[in-house]
């Protein structure tokens, strides 16, 4: 059985987006909206972090996320990357 690990978005809302952001973050493979997914490396290993097929899963969630809400998607990713990092959100 060949599961992927990127989650497919329940529905494209701004709760949607949380959602999904906050789903990779559980899964370890958070990333930056703007970051291109093929792009990323794991510093650990010095390999790519997504397969090919990953990428383009993520190339399509992504474009879809700005399609639909434009900036809106970076303020969905926002408090998802501030918990991850254990930041103080901006008041």
């Amino acid at each position: 059985m060949n599961t992927s690990r990127i989650p497919t978005p329940y529905a494209i809302t701004f709760d949607g987006m949380l959602e999904w952001f906050s789903e990779m973050s559980v899964r370890d493979l958070l990333f930056h909206p703007d970051d291109a997914p093929g792009e990323i490396i794991t510093i650990a290993t010095g390999e790519k972090m997504f397969s090919d097929a990953e990428c383009k899963k993520l190339d399509g969630i992504i474009s879809n996320m700005f399609e639909e809400f434009g900036d809106a998607v970076y303020e969905a990713a926002y408090p998802i990357f501030m918990k991850r990092m254990v930041l103080q959100l901006d008041a």
